[in-house]
């Protein structure tokens, strides 16, 4: 019956691919296509010189026993992708501060470095991880969210335990509510730290991300899960997924863009794409369509979506934009013992963004990264995307230097950074993004993770629209690879059911 229903995948990010690869498992026919290069949207790769640079995304999780990646890979008999742990998963440098707040993998040292550096704390944390606890269990057991008709709502429902209820009073509660809770609203370090970890997983900070949400983005990079440094790129991952989709028969088809989705009568019918080598303007007829694109794309390609669709997608708040720089160094630009994760924060009274705070990553040696005695320096600023818009190119030209200077100058005060050690510079701002990922504006984040747009508030998979799916980081659990992954997997088994 599955090879019967013609399913159309738009995007081959992480999401789209395993989407694409588990529906050619279960026997149905699929085809995936992308604007760009290369397979891996925000998780892809580029070389320069011999340097290999992740575009966006630089460490994963969910290769650990049971983690997601790990159960997908073994549901396309496809080996795991080779992988280091990560620890510290960062080390994080508040304003004029030397030493810094080290995110160890193993729990005891965590509790340990937390309890020297934000004493009092204790009950904070201790919250947190009773309500990691319930809800890594109840995500452990695949519920529907938000759950969209009686089906999605039965799986919710089955996912629900005595445990899974203690997150119940903390549903509409922010990370500073809970701060203010135990006494801790005026504590600015802790307050900066929590900031600074929950602008990377959630796009925002504690005074808007949901409570429950921040309970597993702050504890899911300690054991018996954690965060892995993936061996030679993140596009390793990509072309295991590839090779899953293909072993089952599924096809995979880059430089080309969907332009439309079309619908009839409440129901989709099919894509128009265009083949960018060829010009070629064509019609695919489809039974489903899956989007792993932006929410803010889907509602734009869609033919006849719902008014009240599109107006909650044009209420939703903005996401980021990312400027980035990638280096590739001499090792003797890379201070001993570097984490292979750093945050640096340099003001206070600053944005998280905006060159007032850096995202590093840091290859290692032997890691298929750079050559022998090299390195690649990974550089990132949240930036909003507006600003790099609709503006002269001079005007672009002039900005992108200036955040240039300021992301060499904050970097030389870690790293030995001078003309001899730098290699290769290169730097991505919104409007590269936009090139090569095709994401509304080059967005780079998910859906803010707000009480109103997590979790049961989100962006559904399952659209308005019959037979059109979202996959991606609108929906839940929202972004990084191991979440994307997620929301896969969640309309997988939505297909499934309706063949069933």
């Amino acid at each position: 019956m599955g090879k019967q229903q013609q399913i159309i995948v738009i995007g081959a990010g992480i999401g789209g691919l395993t989407a694409g690869a588990l529906l050619a498992r279960y026997g149905y026919d699929v085809t995936i296509y992308d604007q760009a290069i290369i397979p891996g949207g925000c998780a892809s790769t580029f070389t320069r010189k011999g340097f290999t640079f992740d575009v966006g995304a630089t460490q994963v999780a969910g290769l650990e026993k049971g983690g997601i990646h790990h159960r997908i890979f073994q549901e396309l008999d496809i080996e795991l992708p080779s992988a280091t742990e990560c620890d510290p998963a960062c080390a994080v440098f508040l304003p004029q501060e030397k030493q810094p707040i080290m995110v160890w993998r193993n729990p005891d040292k965590w509790r340990l470095e937390r309890e020297k550096q934000f004493p009092k704390s204790q009950r904070f944390w201790a919250l947190l991880k009773t309500l990691f606890d319930a809800s890594w269990n109840f995500q452990s057991r695949d519920p529907i969210l938000p759950p969209r008709n009686l089906w999605d709502l039965l799986q919710l429902i089955q996912a629900l335990r005595l445990d899974t209820f203690v997150t119940v009073p903390f549903t509409l509660m922010t990370v500073a509510d809970a701060l203010r809770l135990w006494g801790l609203g005026d504590d600015k370090r802790l307050k900066t730290f929590l900031d600074m970890q929950l602008k990377l997983y959630s796009q925002v900070d504690t005074e808007e991300t949901a409570l429950l949400y921040a309970a597993t983005a702050l504890s899911v990079s300690q054991s018996p899960q954690g965060l892995y440094h993936l061996n030679d790129s993140m596009q390793v991952l990509s072309d295991r997924l590839v090779e899953g989709l293909e072993k089952f028969g599924g096809k995979l088809y880059m430089r080309h863009l969907v332009q439309k989705i079309h619908t009839e009568n409440g129901t989709v019918t099919g894509v128009t794409i265009k083949n960018l080598k060829t010009g070629e303007i064509r019609e695919e007829k489809a039974t489903h369509v899956v989007g792993n694109v932006t929410v803010n794309n889907l509602a734009t390609m869609t033919e006849k979506i719902i008014p009240s669709y599109r107006q909650r997608v044009e209420k939703l708040p903005p996401a980021s934009g990312a400027f980035v720089i990638y280096l590739g160094v001499d090792i003797s630009a890379i201070p001993e013992n570097c984490p292979p994760h750093l945050q640096f924060l340099y003001d206070y009274n600053g944005e998280i963004g905006e060159m007032n705070s850096l995202f590093v990553s840091v290859s290692k040696q032997g890691d298929g990264r750079a050559p022998e005695g090299k390195a690649t320096i990974i550089a990132s600023s949240f930036t909003d995307v507006n600003r790099w818009w609709n503006i002269p190119l001079e005007d672009y030209e002039a900005l992108k230097q200036d955040y240039t200077d300021k992301a060499i100058a904050r970097l030389k005060e870690y790293f030995n950074l001078t003309s001899e050690t730098i290699i290769h510079q290169e730097v991505a701002t919104p409007v590269t993004f936009y090139k090569y990922t095709a994401r509304e504006k080059g967005i780079v984040g998910g859906v803010g993770q707000r009480i109103n747009t997590f979790g049961p508030f989100g962006v559904a998979t399952r659209t308005p629209i019959n037979n059109l799916w979202l996959v991606g980081d609108s929906t839940h659990p929202g972004e990084g690879t191991a979440g994307v992954s997620y929301s896969a997997l969640t309309v997988v088994r939505q297909i499934k059911n309706q063949f069933q």
